[in-house]
């Protein structure tokens, strides 16, 4: 099945969406993460569901079909693949990886792809502790909770920063909140404000929750809530 570059990215964003909770994906959050309007996202939506990739409800948005899903996985697959590429080899930073891959995911072959992961040793997380879906196309699990799941005196380890946005990468990368550190949560503001320390760190980072919720979590080993 021949797909346009943008179906992809549909498809990708849906699944993304999706991740944690079985509703229906509306219109209005795809048009809010790609930048579109949501006329667009319907036009798009009833071309998806024609080739069978989408599963549409009228008013009550949409989930991927299976078909839909491989779709997607195959290119969270390509891109992660490509961020772990781009920065294990070719010496990029984390937070400029995404856009790189972005334009790179919808035009490496299938030997390319094996060729990457053989590089890396199949990995099974990218630079941003996000999870490769493997060969297989199964969907991944991702470790741990968003930080904005713990209290004010947890602390925690990080597992994922699954952030995009180059700015917000390199804040948090400034302030040491990266895979692998521990976090220990300062204060939750009432109005959602997160302030966290990184080991290692001696200025506290506040995060908005529309940040924060894109840092995922889990508690150090042997600690229990």
């Amino acid at each position: 099945m021949m797909l346009s570059d943008v179906m992809e990215d549909y498809l990708k964003v849906i699944y993304q969406l999706q991740r944690g909770h079985e509703e229906r994906i509306k219109t209005s959050e795809i048009a809010d993460e790609l930048d579109v309007t949501s006329p667009t996202v319907t036009s798009m939506l009833e071309k998806l569901e024609e080739r069978g990739l989408v599963d549409r409800e009228k008013y009550r948005g949409v989930t991927l079909t299976d078909e839909g899903e491989t779709v997607a996985l195959e290119v969270i697959r390509h891109h992660r693949l490509l961020e772990a590429y781009l920065t294990e080899h070719l010496d990029y930073d984390w937070a400029e990886v995404h856009e790189e891959a972005d334009r790179l995911e919808h035009h490496i072959s299938e030997d390319f792809e094996a060729r990457v992961a053989a590089a890396l040793d199949d990995p099974n997380v990218d630079p941003h502790g996000s999870p490769i879906p493997g060969a297989d196309l199964e969907p991944p699990v991702s470790a741990g909770e968003s930080v904005t799941e713990f209290a004010e005196g947890e602390t925690v380890v990080v597992e994922e920063v699954a952030d995009d946005d180059p700015e917000v990468l390199s804040y948090l990368a400034d302030h040491g909140i990266e895979p692998g550190v521990e976090l220990e949560i300062l204060e939750i503001a009432p109005f959602g404000m997160i302030t966290a320390s990184a080991a290692g760190h001696d200025d506290p980072v506040s995060l908005p929750t529309d940040v924060a919720r894109h840092v995922r979590v889990t508690l150090p080993a042997g600690t229990e809530r």
